[in-house]
């Protein structure tokens, strides 16, 4: 019988010693050959003992692991400033007790390591995470995406983040506000939201957080509110339409909530009544959307004939008023109404509406919710409560 070279030298009791023999056999040449190729790294080594396969630890690796670089502390920064770690964490927090000149101190090394600091751990020791839970269920209206602009620049300007809690679907609160709950949230900001029930009772069982709601009223005792003036808004805006003459007033809302969350069909009602006059109709729209108004304005428009329609509409925000004046371009015929609408949001003054409005001022309202959310400082009555009228051709007759 014919016997192969390796056969061979085992029969006669040499050792094949280490991979460099084992080379010898095609098998794994083939082997090593692929994974050089394709640049495998090898875990284990093979060798042939007595005629048997085994595995060893192979050293030969095709690349070495990298040394993992050390990652800087506040221990190394305070080391090399030559102050205390208590400092480093002052350095990086606003408002904190520091010396300017040691905080630029620090700053340049932490730079110079590349040091950031912890937040997770200084929440921890701190018993704060910084972080405020903005509750927002409007996300499609763009005066709320002004108020959460406006928010989330004035939350980092003050070293905290915001945790945007979308509540827009109407289901299931209790996950979405367990989130922020879990999350540890050093408070809530509702933005403009309608307080239902289970909300309010979710949010109820996070008694340990300030709460706080923005752009519209609650009844409950436990939530905070920071809301203009809505009565004063509503009577200023009455009065611009009685100014122009009208006679024949209505009102178009959005959700059938209670009025009193704005207030502002009430101030109306109160400069028609001081007036002598009463509100002529009152509109539904069932959501703060521009096609739902301008279907609402146009079966009001089918169902009545020119002389018996209202003179003049006062939308309860822009969105809305945006909506019935399309409906009114397309279905008004040769009569005229009169649009006003509430919040002043950009594409309320393009020429192409020139909406005459009412600015709620959100810079300052965010401004004092959250003095009241974060300092526990209030202003009450502050200049933030009273908006500003934006006067433009809406209103206006031909």
């Amino acid at each position: 019988m014919k016997c192969t070279r390796l056969q061979k030298t085992l029969q006669s009791g040499a050792k094949i010693k280490h991979n460099r023999n084992i080379l010898k056999t095609g098998l794994f040449v083939a082997l090593y050959a692929n994974c050089v190729r394709l640049g495998v790294y090898f875990p284990l080594g093979f060798t042939f003992n007595a005629g048997g396969l085994r595995f060893f630890p192979y050293a030969g690796a095709m690349s070495k692991p990298t040394a993992k670089s050390h990652k800087a502390t506040a221990s190394d920064v305070a080391r090399l400033a030559g102050v205390s770690k208590w400092t480093v964490s002052r350095a990086f927090t606003p408002g904190a007790s520091i010396s300017e000149k040691a905080r630029e101190r620090v700053i340049a090394i932490a730079t110079e390591l590349g040091y950031r600091p912890n937040l997770l751990a200084r929440s921890l020791s701190q018993k704060k995470t910084q972080i405020i839970g903005v509750v927002i269920d409007e996300l499609k209206n763009p005066h709320s995406m002004l108020m959460l602009d406006t928010v989330t620049r004035q939350l980092q300007q003050r070293g905290y983040m915001a945790l945007l809690l979308n509540i827009g679907s109407g289901e299931n609160y209790r996950a979405v506000l367990s989130l922020a709950d879990q999350l540890q949230v050093d408070g809530m900001l509702f933005l403009g939201t309608v307080l239902s029930d289970e909300l309010v009772a979710v949010a109820r069982e996070m008694h340990h957080i300030p709460l706080v709601q923005v752009c519209r009223n609650n009844d409950e005792p436990d939530i905070e509110v920071v809301n203009i003036d809505g009565l004063q808004a509503g009577k200023q805006l009455g009065e611009l339409l009685l100014a122009q003459g009208y006679t024949r007033i209505g009102y178009m809302m959005g959700p059938a909530t209670s009025s009193h969350h704005t207030l502002r069909l009430e101030g109306l009602q109160l400069a028609l009544n001081q007036a002598g006059l009463a509100l002529e109709v009152l509109l539904t729209a069932g959501e703060y959307a521009r096609e739902r108004s301008y279907a609402a304005l146009t079966e009001y428009l089918n169902a009545h004939a020119p002389d018996q329609r209202v003179e003049a509409l006062f939308c309860e925000n822009d969105v809305l008023a945006l909506g019935a004046l399309a409906a009114l371009r397309e279905g008004a015929g040769n009569k005229f109404m009169a649009v006003v609408g509430f919040d002043d949001i950009d594409e309320a003054s393009l020429p192409s509406w020139q909406l005459t409005t009412f600015s709620q001022r959100i810079d300052l309202i965010i401004t004092e919710a959250l003095n009241r959310l974060i300092d526990e400082r209030a202003t009450p009555g502050g200049v933030w409560s009273q908006g500003e009228l934006r006067i433009r051709r809406s209103h206006l007759k031909p």
